[in-house]
């Protein structure tokens, strides 16, 4: 086995910010994302395609990443072991599960190449076209941008608004101003740092009408009676994000929460993403599978585990100028393979070399 490794600047449309950016001691946000695609051959030819894209919230980031990734001996990875494969990684260091979601992604493409199926079919999930619909992220800026960009995100039916920031009332009003009706949801990114103020902050949310949930109000390490305090109050759904890692975090969130988002780039890739949307679910616990920032690498692998989700927001690739891969498709928001440039795998082709 061969491994390739490539830095990527992914180029964003619009800057984007989170709470935690716009808060004290943040950064402002952002107008480039650093990722790192890796490519792993096989000596019979069979390659498979994987995608970092760590985050700072999990003290990962691109140049931790190709750090860890470096150190891996490709000898020791197989597409007929995935499971041995992804044991070995985590012999290496703990945690960094951008750079192991990165291989593992990588395994299952060239392990359903190799199977002839999508890794959908591969995991024996099957995918059912026109069930799949994703929301598109309007992140925190000024009322006047919000307008712009929800214009911008017209074709799609859901929205999802990033609040946390001093102009949150202002900016739910101006996307109400062009899209009066349409769905959202709110994440506030652990934005909110009472229980008083989150409660204060769903009251005025729900007036709204037309809010399906909120993401993660207030920070992961927030006493879980508080958390209990505020769902057995909520007039709406409450779902952790930052909350939930992996499947070990399910019993917390669920006494804590009424659902989760989980994504491959904090669960360590195919495998840790399935275990916590399974686990979820035999909690009772609705589903979501989110992204960051990505490509269509990481966004097309997140898609394949559809089946196992009541919501999607995987739009981190429509975000981004620049992505270099073509994958699954989101025309008008609905989730796609029919049109995927390769039906084998993780189902992506080069749009150009990176």
């Amino acid at each position: 086995m061969k491994i390739n490794l490539r830095p990527f600047d992914l180029k964003l449309a619009h800057r984007w910010a989170v709470a935690s950016s716009v808060q004290a001691g943040g950064s402002g946000g952002a107008d480039v994302y650093k990722v790192v695609f890796v490519e792993l051959t096989e000596v019979d030819g069979t390659t498979g395609i994987g995608e970092a894209a760590p985050s700072a919230r999990y003290e990962e980031n691109a140049d931790s990443a190709l750090a860890f990734l470096e150190r891996v001996d490709p000898d020791r990875l197989s597409f007929v072991d995935v499971p041995g494969s992804m044991k070995y990684l985590d012999s290496i260091a703990p945690q960094n599960f951008a750079a192991k979601g990165a291989i593992s992604i990588a395994l299952f493409d060239g392990a359903a190449r190799g199977a002839g199926k999508p890794i959908y079919d591969f995991l024996g999930l099957g995918f059912t076209e026109q069930e799949h619909m994703t929301s598109f992220s309007i992140g925190i800026d000024k009322p006047g941008i919000i307008r712009r960009k929800v214009l911008e995100a017209a074709p799609y039916p859901v929205l999802k608004l990033k609040v946390g920031g001093p102009d949150d009332r202002q900016n739910l009003a101006a996307l109400r101003e062009v899209a009066p009706k349409k769905p959202v949801r709110v994440d506030a990114n652990e934005g909110w740092k009472t229980k008083e103020e989150a409660l204060r902050q769903f009251e005025w949310l729900a007036a709204d009408g037309h809010i399906q949930f909120v993401e993660q109000p207030m920070p992961a390490t927030t006493d879980p009676k508080d958390l209990i305090w505020l769902k057995n109050r909520s007039p709406l759904p409450i779902m952790a994000d930052e909350s939930y890692l992996s499947a070990k975090d399910i019993d917390r969130c669920a006494e804590c929460y009424h659902a989760v988002n989980v994504k491959l780039v904090k669960a360590g890739g195919i495998t840790g993403a399935y275990e916590a949307l399974q686990a979820a679910r035999r909690a009772g616990l609705k589903t979501m599978i989110g992204c960051m920032i990505e490509s269509s690498v990481l966004i097309t692998a997140a898609a394949h585990l559809a089946e196992l989700a009541e919501h999607l927001d995987l739009d981190g690739n429509l975000l981004v100028t620049n992505d270099p891969y073509l994958g699954a498709t989101a025309e008008r928001g609905i989730i796609s393979f029919a049109q995927a440039p390769e039906q084998t795998g993780l189902g992506v082709r080069a749009r150009f070399r990176c």
